[in-house]
This record gives C-alpha cells, structure tokens and sequence, in this order.
C-alpha cells in the first residue's frame, strides 16, 4: 500500500524528500530560521525561540520581519546571499553562546536565490564536539610551531662577533660591513671560496634596521636553471600543470621588509638575470603564470667568488646588473693573508667542533699550530674546519701533535710548507741580541724580555690556548692579549730603527 501511495515523476519524488528532510532538520536540530532574498527573518521554529531572550529579544515579532544582521550578531547570512554557496560546518559566537551551524542557500524554480536557511546543529560545542575541537587544537598548535620554526630559520644565524679575527684585514672588513648594514643599497661580496661571505651577510642584516625582519637566501648552484625564475618570483595558483592549487610565494615574497641574500650569483643564468635587473629597478615582480604586479621591499646582499668583472667583459653577465648590485662591495680576503687570525681561528672552530659533537674539544701543541699556519689555504675556513674535523674524529686524545696535523694534511694534499717558529709571538728583539753579547740593558727592557718568555712558555704549555695560557700566567685573557699586542709594536718598531 505505501509503495502504491509514492509519487510516480521525479519532481514530486524531489519535492518529498526536501519535505521530508526539512522536518528532519527542524526536528533534530537545535533550531532554524529562515530569511529571504532581503535577508530578513521571514521564520524560526520553536527551538529556535528559546534562544530570543538570550540575544536581547522579548517578542517573537521583534525578531521576525526584522534584518538578520540586526537581530543576530556575526551572522553570515548575507555571504549565503550573496554567493549562492552553502556553508556547511561553522562556529558561531554571539550573545546567546557558542553554536555549530549551517547555512544553506535556497533556490527557486528558475534557480535564482530566493532566501536561505539556517540550522542550529549543536549548541555547547565544547561538550557535544569535544574530541574535535581537541584535535583542532592540536592541529592549531602544530601549525604554530611549524610557523614558529619556519620563522626561526629566517632570523640570522651570525652577527660581527660570528666572523673571528683581530688582524687589519679582519677589522676592515668588519668596519666596512658595518657601514654597509646601516644603508639601504645593495651589498655586493667578492672573495674567495670559504672566506665567510655568507657569515657577514647574516652579521649585515642582523646589524640593520630590517634585523627583526626575515632573512632569506638562494643559492644560484643549488637550485636548478628552470626553477630559479620560479624560486624568485613565485607561482600563480595552477599556472601550470602539477602546480599548487594555491600557489607559492617566491624569494622575493617571503624576504618582504627584510634581506634577501644571493650567494653564488656568478651563476646566475642570463635569463634571470634579465628578470632580476627588472625586479630590482621597478620593485615589483610578477609570479609566473600571473599577469598582476606585486610590490616587494628587500635589501639584496650578493656575494660570489668569481671575476665579475671578466664575465661582463666576457658577456656572461649582465653590465646593467653588475652596476645595480656593485653599489657597497666589500672584498673578504683570504685566510693566507690573515695569518695573525689562524691562532684565534683555530681555538673558535675547535669549540664549535666541540660543541657540536659533544666531545672534549682540541688542544693543539705549539708545533701543531704552527704547522696549520704555515699552509696556504687554497679553501680557506672552510678548509681549515675540515682538517680540524678529520683531527677530532681520527685522535683517539683530545691533544693533538704536529704529526698527527701532518698526516691529515698529506692526505688532503697539502704542500709540507716549513712552520714558522712561534708563530703568535714577535720576532727577538735585537736589544735581546745585545745582551747576549755582554751588553747591559736597562731593567725595563730586561723584564720585557722575560715576560716575552714567560708567555712564551705558558704558550707552549698550553699548545697555543691563550685562554688557558692567561690562567696558568694568573692574568686575565684581554691582559694577555695587550702584552701580546704590545711585545709586537715593540718588536716592529725596534726592526725598523735597525
């Protein structure tokens, strides 16, 4: 019999179930209104008027008939209206609590929007959705570690006190990287491989006023031709084929209001380097697949190690380009003609070592020392790091000979360059000569001579430590340090006289 009484055409059998699942709604739900194409509240059932006190309303009819945003705060209703899209699961605040709802555009029979329908479907999310507003959390909380992290990574990792040396041409190019971060034109650094280029470039950032702002660097070598344009400037959402959905910021997008670093930029490929000339000169740049302008503000810090001057002559590089970044350039010079740093190097990179392998960090003997300060250091720091590794992993003692450095070096294929002798000391004084001869020299220059070897003993105990040397001297590190500076002014100025 049932089956007989069902609507036979699908219109009528449409029509049912929209009744039917209708009254489910009103029934099941925790309330329902209904407004029209004006947004106005046409309907509510009597669930729903339990909630009228609590939104401020006495009378049924001084919320009917009246605008949906006028009688319910933070509704979003009017978007419903507007769009003709339904939104299914949302949160919804207002005066009368917390609420899970859903918003459903309703339609006449020539499709235009002739109202919508709102449905209360949980009241007291906190109790009745409690395991997913908990997994919501944690996904909230994810999300902002992730960010934070991802932050994190764009901060500095240097700053001036980072790039270790006290030698003239250490403090220069500290001096002129400190003029550099206090201006907003482009930085260019010249030198060779492993000399610290990108060391100062965070130390620039970190000592500008963009410091709190990101800090983001792309390497031209380690990032292949056909994606460098998109590394820079980004993707529009499914400008091609496999491309996000939402898209991707570029280099230029994510470095907004900070620094972006460009290492190895000799090996940037000339149709970029077209595009970057054009970036850099009008401020905008324009995501691939996208035909909108977007505006950037970064500083560029570049660095390279190869002759960019021999590559514009050569036509590798772009003139126009090289003249938009040669603004600020500062040269880092190699570590051979930074000798007087290698002793200062060596005691940083082997706290670094050791504090990155959890292991007793190095002493090296005098001889040891000398022994690394002789070589010519084709790679530089970096290279200098590598054979201070390869001690730390092959020495079954944290103290180091001058053998065990020669071994290490003969296998990377090191030149054996004789070592200086005492390398951190000044040459013998000549007045020091004199009297070995017989002469008598005033009490000052007799105990200047003493306190040279006393140093120089305590140096010798210590392989080099200056920090443990002016311990066992019972002076402080920066005592040790001017007695050191002065010996050497003494020493030079005494070579000159003869």
């Amino acid at each position: 019999m049932t089956r007989n009484r069902l609507p036979r055409d699908a219109q009528s059998i449409l029509e049912l179930a929209a009744r039917s699942m209708f009254e489910l709604f009103a029934n099941a739900s925790e309330g329902m209104l209904l407004v029209d194409r004006d947004a106005r509240v046409v309907w509510i059932n009597d669930q729903y008027r339990r909630f009228l006190p609590a939104l401020g309303f006495e009378r049924e009819e001084d919320f009917v008939g009246h605008p949906v945003s006028r009688v319910v705060q933070n509704t979003q209703m009017h978007q419903v209206l507007a769009t003709g899209k339904p939104i299914l699961i949302d949160l919804l605040t207002n005066r009368a609590g917390t609420f899970v709802v859903s918003r459903i555009p309703l339609r006449d029979d020539a499709g235009e929007i002739m109202g919508a329908l709102g449905i209360v479907l949980f009241d007291h999310p906190e109790t009745t959705l409690q395991p997913l507003i908990s997994k919501f959390a944690r996904l909230e909380q994810d999300l902002s570690e992730a960010r934070r992290e991802l932050a994190s990574q764009r901060r500095t990792k240097y700053t001036f006190a980072s790039f270790v040396g006290s030698s003239a041409a250490a403090l220069e190019v500290k001096r002129q990287a400190r003029r550099a971060a206090q201006s907003a034109s482009p930085v260019l650094l010249l030198g060779e491989t492993g000399t610290g280029k990108e060391l100062l470039a965070h130390a620039i950032h970190a000592a500008s006023p963009r410091a709190g702002r990101p800090f983001v660097s792309v390497n031209m070598a380690a990032v292949p031709d056909t994606l460098l344009e998109a590394e820079f400037f980004g993707v529009a959402p499914g400008a091609y084929t496999g491309a996000d959905k939402k898209g991707r910021d570029g280099k230029f997008k994510l470095a907004d209001g900070g620094t972006l670093f460009l290492d190895e930029l000799g090996d940037m490929p000339m149709s970029v380097q077209v595009k970057l000339l054009r970036a850099l000169q009008e401020g905008e740049i324009e995501p691939l697949g996208s035909n909108k302008l977007v505006s950037f503000d970064v500083r560029v810090v570049a660095a390279t190690s190869r002759d960019l001057q021999q590559m514009v002559r050569d036509g590798s590089f772009r003139e126009d380009l090289y003249y938009r970044l040669n603004v600020l350039p500062i040269r880092v010079p190699p570590l051979r003609e930074r000798q007087d740093d290698i002793a200062l190097l060596i005691e940083a990179l082997c706290e670094d070592i050791a504090a990155r392998g959890g292991g007793a960090q190095l002493e090296l003997t005098a001889d040891a020392q000398a022994l690394l300060a002789a070589q010519a250091w084709r790679g530089n720091i970096r290279e200098l790091r590598n054979v201070l590794e390869q001690l730390a992993l092959r020495s079954d003692s944290h103290h180091i000979a001058a053998a065990e450095v020669g071994a290490v070096l003969q296998e990377a294929g090191l030149p054996a360059l004789t070592p200086p002798v005492a390398p951190w000391l000044p040459p013998p004084r000549a007045a020091a000569v004199a009297a070995l001869q017989g002469d008598l020299r005033p009490l000052p220059e007799q105990i200047a001579e003493l306190e040279q070897r006393a140093i120089a003993a305590a140096l010798v105990r210590t392989g080099g430590n200056r920090t443990a040397a002016a311990k066992l001297l019972g002076i402080s590190r920066a005592s040790l340090y001017d007695r050191l500076a002065a010996l050497d002014g003494a020493s030079s100025e005494m070579q000159t006289s003869v």
